[in-house]
């Protein structure tokens, strides 16, 4: 070992999700949340991990993508309205220039002048890479073997709340349809909100899953290794909280630094993001001009910042536990260019530093076959969240919402049961509506939007308006009215179509596998 290296493995987690949004809003939640973070965070992502892949690195990390998400990225209807999106901005930013250099406004024409590269050069990527779905470019990251590729169950149920049936359906579907798009079914997966309840274990085992995240109290705080979770081979992996928070923390993480561009100060002449932080009570209209000059700066002290505490945390935590440590950088996608306007430059330095500063890292996948694997260890229930138990999704704030859920459920799964034992020999696209309605439902995104309060009142309607299709569709066909079911059926499944090849039938099949035995 060179004197520049440091024991132990480091492997960075980034966690690609957003609910279905085609067909419900634009603004300020709805479509433009997913236009935003395609062209802010997915295609930059995706352009860094495509560079470092020509430079010739490989097994980086660890990259989940929702199935729910991916959906839309293949979504012809998405890609449409992600290409005019493209085009407004390119737009917009010309319009700034000109009025800029017409009024004397350098402020204003600098502003276009960036935008408007920036909105060209996303809007080339886009119509080279994306423009035919998502899967194609992601495939190409995976195929390169660059990351290793994480998924999840269809639509980011919360699933210690959700009915056994309806869990280990989405757990199967979701990495099927990863398979589908992908070419391969992934053995590791992000679970929804990192939660996990007792037990879960067995899902994950019989749908052939070896490895999923955690947050670092579930497994105490010592995440030094990943664990097998109770008699089982499956492997839980634990977020090392001290690194994380280097980047998460909202109150000393990096993106709030005086140097970045602002996220919620606007320029309402052409809708765009003008202003840099310039400091925590600075009201926005004292918020000084942003400057890429003085931002890139701060990436590179960010970046080095980072790598520095990665060695010492491996060093550390190798030396606390006697042998060589895991350390495990978890974070959301979206943080890196959607919420913070520089994390893709950062997250590139970053990929490029830690090999250079004598770091070894690699995806989790490798890092477990590689033997960063402690003792056995029981768990308990556990999240990512407030308090890092259930409270946000299953608490007081969204009581409504879980009964509901619960209700739809167990409503939806009757009604399906009951079709299939007189449709199972063709698929039934009136039982398939059902479930997606229901899947849809249940998405973990909506308790956390009314329990953080952002958006609330959208994400009640989206779990109602869901709930509403589910029931409908299954009382017209609890009444045997069926020519009604299938119609109401169809006008559903325009809005609400993720998952083409959802079939309900498997559903029981899931279960009967499970029982048995066999491999997925």
């Amino acid at each position: 070992m060179s004197a520049s290296t440091v024991p132990g493995r480091f492997t960075l987690v980034l966690h690609s999700h957003l609910p279905w949004l085609a067909h419900h809003g634009a603004w300020p939640v709805g479509e433009e949340w997913l236009h935003q973070s395609w062209a802010a965070s997915y295609l930059p992502v995706a352009a860094a991990l495509r560079r470092l892949a020509d430079d010739g690195h490989r097994d980086l990390m660890s990259l989940g993508m929702t199935p729910i998400l991916a959906s839309q990225l293949d979504d012809p209807y998405c890609g449409e309205g992600m290409h005019a999106w493209l085009g407004s901005w390119r737009e917009r930013a010309h319009e700034a220039a000109v009025h800029g250099h017409v009024h004397s406004d350098e402020i204003a024409a600098d502003l276009g002048r960036r935008e408007h590269r920036a909105a060209e050069s996303a809007l080339a990527d886009f119509e080279t890479r994306w423009r035919h779905g998502g899967s194609g470019v992601l495939r190409s990251l995976v195929d390169a073997d660059v990351v290793e590729l994480l998924s999840g169950p269809l639509a980011h149920g919360f699933a210690p709340t959700m009915d056994p049936r309806l869990r280990r359906f989405c757990l199967d579907e979701g990495l099927a349809d990863t398979r589908r798009r992908i070419g391969r079914r992934p053995t590791g997966i992000w679970a929804p909100e990192c939660a996990y309840a007792p037990g879960m274990e067995e899902d994950y085992a019989a749908a052939g899953v070896t490895h999923f995240l955690v947050d670092g109290p579930a497994l105490r705080g010592d995440t030094a290794l990943a664990r097998p979770v109770g008699s089982s081979d499956v492997v839980a992996v634990g977020r090392d909280l001290e690194i994380s928070y280097r980047v998460w923390s909202p109150r000393s993480g990096y993106p709030g630094h005086a140097a970045y561009r602002d996220f919620h100060t606007w320029d309402h002449r052409f809708g765009f993001k003008a202003s840099r932080v310039t400091g925590r009570s600075v009201p926005a209209g004292r918020k000084a001009p942003y400057d890429p000059e003085r931002a890139a700066r701060a990436v590179d002290a960010h970046a080095a910042d980072f790598v520095g505490h990665v060695r010492e945390r491996l060093a550390a935590e190798s030396a606390r536990i006697g042998r060589p440590a895991l350390v495990v950088a978890a974070f959301d996608t979206e943080l890196f260019g959607h919420w913070w306007h520089e994390g893709p430059q950062w997250l590139e330095a970053v990929l490029r530093a830690l090999p250079e500063a004598g770091v070894q890292v690699s995806s989790l996948r490798t890092a477990i076959a590689d033997g960063f694997v402690g003792a056995p260890v029981d768990l308990g229930p556990s999240s990512w969240g407030s308090g890092k138990d259930w409270r946000v999704w299953d608490g007081p704030a969204v009581s409504d919402l879980a009964r509901v859920q619960r209700e739809v459920t167990a409503a939806a799964l009757d009604t399906v049961a009951k079709r299939l034992d007189h449709h199972a020999a063709v698929r039934d696209p009136v039982a398939d509506q059902i479930v997606r309605e229901t899947v849809l439902a249940v998405a973990s995104d909506w308790a956390f939007m009314v329990s953080k309060d952002t958006a609330a009142d959208y994400a009640r309607e989206r779990a109602f308006t869901h709930a509403h299709a589910a029931r409908e569709i299954a009382d017209a066909a609890d009444r045997g009215r069926e020519d009604t079911a299938r119609r109401l059926a169809e006008v559903w499944r325009r809005a609400d179509g993720p998952f083409g090849a959802l079939d309900a039938r498997r559903w029981t099949a899931t279960d009967a596998r499970r029982v048995s035995g066999a491999a997925p």
